[in-house]
C-alpha cells in the first residue's frame, strides 16, 4: 500500500498514467515503479518549463503520426516527469494542500474541511508567534517587578482550610509569582485584545476563500433546497400520515403536532438530564479539591519533597491539588464524551428531522452543546468562581453549607490565573494528543483485527478490491467529529487564551500532526466516503461566531477578576503612599489583618494578628471586616475595563469586518460577468431562435396560395414573394 506522500504526489499527477510491478528483492521492501506521460502532460508541462524544440520545415510528417521521441527526446521527457513529482512530493509536506485534488476524488464537502483546517492552521502561525513573544516578555520581566522579590519577610497567613490547615508565611509563594508572572503580565491585555482581533480577521478571511472555493468549484449557484426537498428514510418510516403539498400536488409524509411535540419534551428532558449530569461531575471534583486540598495540606506541612532539588520547590498543596484534579476530571470528561455521541444521536432520531440537512443541523447543535459543558465548565470555574465567594476568617462560606465542613476553595497564593492555566493545560493537551491516538490507532488496530484472516493467505488470493472493503467505513458522522474536535480547541485557544498564551503554538502543533493523521487516515484506514456537495461548513460557521463573541467577553472578566493586573493598576496610580509610579507596599497593602482573639475557630498561634487576602478593615474599626473603600475603587475599575475592552474590541471586530468584504472583488466580477453573459446567449439563442422560426415561416408561406394579407387599415397588400 502506498504511504501518505507517494499518494499524494500520484493524485497530484492526475493524468500521469502508473504501472506497479513487484519485482523480488533482497530486502523485499523494494518495488519498481514504471511512470508513463501522456503527450497532453508533456505539452503541458513543457510550456510552463520554457522548453524549446528545434523544428524545421522537414521535421513535418505526412499522412502519419509524429513520434513523441522526434520532438522531445528522453532526456527531456524524464525532466518534465521529475518536475512532476518533485513538486507533487513538495507540495504534500504541508506547503500547501491539493485540495482541487481532494475535492475532485472525495467530494466538496471533505475538500471544504481540509480547506478550512488548512486556512485555520496557516492563521494560527500568527497566533503562535504573538503568544510566544509575550510568553518570553514575561520570563524576562520578572526581575524588574520588585514586589514580587521581596514578598514575605515575618507575615503569617491566616490557615486556607479548617483543621487540617496551619498558619504559613507568606515568604513560601515566591515560586507561585514567579509562575503566576509568566502570565500575569501586561502583556497579557495586549493578547487578549490581540486574539479579539485576529479571530475576527480569521473570520473574514476564511469567508473571503470560502467564496473563492465556491466560484472555482461551481458552487455559486448551489442550493440547499434541493437537500431540503430530500426527505431521509427514516422519517418516511415513521411518519404513516400522509398530507397534500400544495407547491408538489403530491402526498407526503408528516409528523402530527401531537407526535412531535411529545418527542420534543422528551428530547429536552434528555439534554436537560445530561446537562445537569455533567454540572454534578463538575460539583465532585470540587468536592475532591476542597477534600483533598486539606489531606495534601497535612502531608506537606514538613516538606517532605525539599529533596527535589529541581522540582521539589515548585510542588504545593495548590499545586498537587490542582494537577490532580484537572487529570481526574479530564478522564471524567473521556467517558462523558464518548456517552454524549451516542445519546446526541439518539435525541436527534428521536425528533425524527425531516431532511439530512436538518438532521446533520440538530446534531451538530446538541453535540457542541453536550462538549462546550463538558470541556469548558472545569475551565470556567476556576475563571469566575473560584476564591471570589470565600468570606473572610471567622465568618468563612461553606460548600455545601455550614454543615459539610468544606470550606469554599480559596485560589492559589499566588494568584487563581496559574491554576486556569494549569487546568487549561492539562485538558487541551491531554484532549489533544488522545484525539491523536485515538485518531490514528484505533482504525490502524481494528484493520489489523479485521484482516487477520487474509494474512494467513497468498497476497495474490486477497485482491486489491477484498482489501479495501474490509477498510472501516467513514460513516456520516465522521467530517462532523473532525470538525467537533477543532471547534472545541478553537474555543481553549479563544476563550480562555488570556491565561495561557502558549494555547495558539499548541494548537498549532497539534494542526500541523492533524492534516497529516487526516490524510493518512481517509487514504489508508478508511473506504472512501460517499461524495457530497457543500458550499460552505455548515452550521460550524455560525458556532465560530458565537464563540468569537463569547471569547470577547470571557477574557475582559479573566484580566479583570482572574488576574491581578487591575488591583495592582488601581494601587499604583492611586493608593502608593509616596506617590511614585511604583509597585512598592503593595503586598501589605493588599492584605487585610484577622484577630486571632475573634474567633475561637482558630488553632493557637504565636502571632496575634495574621493576614488574609481580601481588602477588608481591621479588628476594632467601627466598620471592621467591612470592605474598604479601595475594595469598592477596584470593582469599579474592573468593571470599568471590561466595558471599555469589550466596547474597544467590538468596535474594531466590527470596522475590520465591515472593511473585509466577504465575495473578493475579482470573484464578485467574474460571477457578474458569466451571469451577463449567460443572459447574453440566452438572448441570442432565443433572437436565433426567433429568426429560424421566421424563415421557416417564410419558407412555408412560398409554397402557398397568394393570399391578401391586411396591414394598416384600409390597405392590403398582395403577397407574391414567388
Amino acid at each position: 500500500m502506498l504511504n501518505c506522500s507517494m499518494f499524494c504526489a500520484l493524485q497530484f499527477c492526475s493524468n500521469v498514467v502508473h504501472f506497479f510491478s513487484q519485482k523480488e528483492s533482497e530486502d523485499g521492501k523494494t518495488y519498481f515503479v514504471k511512470i508513463h506521460a501522456p503527450w497532453e502532460v508533456l505539452a503541458t508541462y513543457a510550456d510552463v518549463l520554457k522548453i524549446k524544440a528545434p523544428f524545421r520545415a522537414d521535421d513535418i510528417l505526412e499522412n502519419r503520426e509524429m513520434p513523441m521521441g522526434h520532438i522531445l527526446p528522453s532526456s527531456t521527457r524524464n525532466r518534465i516527469v521529475y518536475y512532476i513529482l518533485y513538486w507533487a512530493r513538495f507540495l504534500c509536506f504541508f506547503k500547501e494542500q491539493p485540495i482541487n485534488l481532494i475535492r475532485k476524488y472525495y467530494g466538496e464537502k471533505i475538500g471544504l474541511y481540509f480547506a478550512w483546517l488548512g486556512f485555520y492552521t496557516e492563521m494560527l502561525l500568527f497566533a503562535a508567534v504573538v503568544g510566544t513573544i509575550c510568553f518570553v516578555y514575561g520570563l524576562l520581566t520578572y526581575e524588574e517587578n520588585e514586589w514580587r522579590q521581596k514578598i514575605g519577610g515575618n507575615i503569617v497567613m491566616c490557615p486556607l482550610c479548617d483543621r487540617k490547615c496551619g498558619y504559613w508565611q507568606l515568604s513560601k509563594i515566591c515560586n507561585s509569582t514567579w509562575q503566576s508572572h509568566l502570565f500575569d503580565n501586561v502583556a497579557t491585555v495586549f493578547f487578549a485584545i490581540f486574539m479579539g482581533i485576529w479571530v475576527t480577521l480569521f473570520l473574514e478571511f476564511w469567508k473571503r476563500r470560502q467564496a473563492r472555493l465556491e466560484y472555482e468549484w461551481d458552487l455559486v449557484d448551489f442550493e440547499e433546497e434541493q437537500q431540503k426537498l430530500q426527505l431521509r428514510p427514516e422519517y418516511e418510516s415513521k411518519c404513516s400520515k400522509r398530507k397534500l403539498n400544495v407547491i408538489t400536488q403530491e402526498l407526503e409524509p408528516y409528523l402530527p403536532l401531537t407526535s412531535k411535540c411529545a418527542r420534543a419534551c422528551l428530547s429536552g428532558a434528555t439534554v436537560l438530564f445530561w446537562l445537569t449530569l455533567i454540572i454534578a461531575c463538575i460539583v465532585g471534583v470540587i468536592a475532591y479539591r476542597l477534600a483533598v486540598y486539606a489531606a495534601f495540606a497535612s502531608i506537606m506541612k514538613d516538606s517532605p519533597t525539599s529533596h527535589l532539588h529541581v522540582v521539589g520547590p515548585y510542588i504545593t498543596p495548590q499545586l498537587a491539588t490542582s494537577v490532580t484534579a484537572s487529570c481526574i476530571n479530564f478522564i471524567i470528561i473521556m467517558i462523558l464524551n464518548f456517552m454524549y455521541e451516542r445519546v446526541a444521536i439518539w435525541i436527534t432520531d428521536l425528533e425524527v428531522p425531516k431532511t439530512h440537512l436538518e438532521y446533520e443541523n440538530k446534531l451538530t447543535m446538541k453535540m457542541f452543546l453536550f462538549q462546550f459543558v463538558n470541556y469548558y465548565s472545569s475551565c470556567f470555574y476556576v475563571a469566575f468562581f473560584k476564591g471570589k465567594f470565600v468570606g473572610y476568617p471567622g465568618n468563612y462560606a461553606y460548600f455545601f453549607g455550614s454543615l459539610s465542613k468544606l470550606r469554599n476553595e480559596e485560589c492559589d497564593p499566588g494568584g487563581c490565573l496559574i491554576e486556569l492555566t494549569t487546568q487549561l493545560v492539562v485538558v487541551m493537551t491531554g484532549k489533544q494528543v488522545w484525539g491523536n491516538i485515538q485518531e490514528a490507532l484505533v482504525p490502524w488496530l481494528m484493520n489489523w483485527w479485521g484482516s487477520r484472516k487474509a494474512r494467513c493467505h497468498p497476497e495474490s488470493l486477497y485482491s486489491r478490491w477484498e482489501q479495501d472493503h474490509d477498510l472501516q467505513p467513514f460513516g456520516q458522522l465522521g467530517l462532523f467529529d473532525e470538525y467537533l474536535e477543532m471547534v472545541i480547541q478553537f474555543g481553549f485557544i479563544t476563550l480562555f487564551v488570556a491565561s495561557f498564551p502558549l494555547a495558539p503554538l499548541l494548537a498549532l502543533i497539534n494542526n500541523i500532526l492533524e492534516v497529516r493523521v487526516d490524510a493518512w487516515k481517509l487514504t489508508t484506514q478508511f473506504r472512501r466516503p460517499v461524495a457530497a456537495k457543500a458550499h460552505c461548513i455548515g452550521a460550524w460557521e455560525e458556532i465560530l461566531n458565537a464563540m468569537a463573541a463569547l471569547s470577547v467577553v470571557t477574557n475582559a472578566f479573566i484580566v479583570a477578576f482572574t488576574s491581578d493586573m487591575i488591583p495592582r493598576l488601581v494601587y499604583m496610580y492611586a493608593y502608593q503612599p509616596d506617590g511614585e509610579m511604583n509597585m512598592k507596599g503593595y503586598i501589605n497593602n493588599s492584605l487585610s489583618v484577622f484577630n486571632i482573639s475573634d474567633s475561637l475557630m482558630f488553632h493557637e498561634c504565636s502571632c496575634l494578628l495574621n493576614r488574609y487576602r481580601d481588602y477588608r478593615y481591621p479588628s476594632g474599626h467601627e466598620k471592621q471586616y467591612f470592605h474598604t473603600m479601595q475594595f469598592w475603587h477596584i470593582l469599579a475599575a474592573k468593571l470599568a475595563f471590561i466595558i471599555i475592552m469589550e466596547h474597544v474590541v467590538f468596535m474594531v471586530k466590527f470596522v475590520v469586518a465591515r472593511l473585509i468584504s466577504d465575495v473578493p472583488s475579482e470573484v464578485r466580477a467574474r460571477v457578474k460577468r458569466e451571469r451577463y453573459l449567460v443572459q447574453e446567449y440566452l438572448h441570442n439563442y432565443e433572437v436565433e431562435k426567433l429568426k429560424m422560426q421566421l424563415q421557416k415561416q417564410d419558407h412555408d408561406e412560398c409554397t402557398c396560395s397568394p393570399m391578401i394579407y391586411p396591414t394598416m387599415p384600409g390597405h392590403e397588400v398582395l403577397s407574391d414573394r414567388l
